[in-house]
């Protein structure tokens, strides 16, 4: 079976946990209604994902490689119950070693985390988009000199991965 290209998307988050709280002028509403329409853009239900996050810096790229990752609750002075949120979604180690190998391999310096969890600018807009937290999910950091052709040869290089779903 021949996958179809899966698409990039910049994906906002909004506002820490944002979309779990009350809204009542509406000021999230249309990006979560944004979110909650990426699965149905899609040709097909992705294989994984991959979601680079601007809230993890390191020297060279980074990937998370937990099996099962948790999740990080990087915001400040939110409502009690947004520590409590849950997004049980699979790793995917062996996607993980993938991207870092195709980045090592274009030269760029790369690693696997197997201890990182997800931070609120992956968890919080993919429970939105993917509530069934059912495709394998990894993390990616930016580089820590934010080096902008050097995020663009990271692209490049990973480039093949939405070939293979």
């Amino acid at each position: 079976m021949t996958m179809s290209v899966q698409p990039t998307y910049f994906i906002p988050h909004g506002g820490g946990p944002c979309f779990f709280m009350d809204d009542p002028r509406g000021v999230w509403s249309g990006m979560e209604a944004f979110l909650r329409s990426l699965p149905n853009s899609l040709a097909e239900k992705p294989k994984a994902i991959l979601v680079v996050s601007g809230h993890w810096e390191t020297d060279g790229f980074a990937f998370t490689g937990a099996e099962r990752p948790e999740l990080i609750y990087d915001y400040y002075n939110f409502p009690p119950h947004t520590y409590q949120l849950r997004y049980d979604v699979p790793g995917a180690p062996a996607l993980a070693a993938r991207a870092a190998a195709l980045l090592k391999d274009a030269g760029i310096p790369s690693s696997v985390d197997p201890k990182r969890g997800l931070d609120h600018g992956v968890f919080v807009p993919l429970k939105v988009a993917f509530p069934d937290a059912d495709i394998p999910l990894i993390e990616m950091s930016v580089e820590r000199g934010l080096d902008p052709a050097l995020h663009v040869a990271a692209g490049r290089a990973l480039a093949p991965l939405r070939e293979e779903g």
